[in-house]
Formats: C-alpha cells, structure tokens, sequence
C-alpha cells in the first residue's frame, strides 16, 4: 500500500510538472490601441512638467488624457493640455482640455493631488474646425 502511495505521488508530481513546463501561462494580451493623438512637447526635467498634446476632434479627450498618462513614468506633477491639431495659431493654441497628474510623492507635492491621481476639465464649447 506504501509503495502504491509513492507511485501515485510520484506520478502527480511528474505530470504537474510536465503541465507547467508546456507553458500552461496564459500570454499577455496585446496592448490596446488608444485614440489618435501626438504629443508635440513634453518636459523631462523637473518636478513640474507639461505635456502638449494635438487632437484632430474633440471626441474621447478623456480616453488621449487617460492614455497619454499611463505613459509617463517620471516621478513629478504633470500638467497635460489637449489641443486640437486645426484653429490655433501660433500665439494661441485652441485647447479643449486641461489634466494633471500626480506620479508619486513629488506629484502630488507639485500638483495638491494625491498620489497617483489626476484630475480633467474640458472647455466647454471647445471645438476643432475642419482641416
């Protein structure tokens, strides 16, 4: 009866271990595509930097927002402003959204948010005129 144990045993601990070895992980699932967006100028020095992000609609800001920060992996306080690619000139920029991030300790210093948070206001009535 002890032997047939230790057989038993023996021949479990081979096929789980013959499980794990064939690679029962599942893969990563491929990172989803965010919305369409170009960063145009970002700060990398500092405790507080800004990111200028173009836009060609003001459709899913929040989702560039959201996107663009779980990018930025800097500790600091990041000040994002959303534009739209069309209508701006060169003195004014046609901003339809304003966002910070606090990315730890310094973030949250620099931008009175708690850590690891944000915050997003849009302009209300902004729009981005045809190209």
């Amino acid at each position: 009866m002890r032997t047939r144990t230790t057989i038993t045993s023996a021949a479990l601990a081979a096929a789980l271990l013959t499980l794990t070895a064939c690679g029962t992980e599942p893969e990563p699932a491929a990172p989803a595509a965010g919305p369409a967006y170009k960063v145009t100028k970002q700060d990398t020095e500092g405790n507080k930097r800004t990111v200028e992000v173009q836009v060609d609609t003001t459709k899913d800001l929040k989702a560039v927002f959201d996107h663009v920060v779980r990018g930025l992996k800097d500790e600091a306080g990041y000040y994002v402003m959303l534009n739209c690619s069309t209508g701006g000139t060169a003195k004014a920029d046609n901003r339809l959204a304003n966002g910070q991030y606090a990315n730890g300790s310094m973030g949250a210093a620099t931008t009175g948010l708690d850590e690891g948070a944000t915050e997003f206001d849009t302009n209300d009535g902004a729009t981005c005129p045809a190209a």
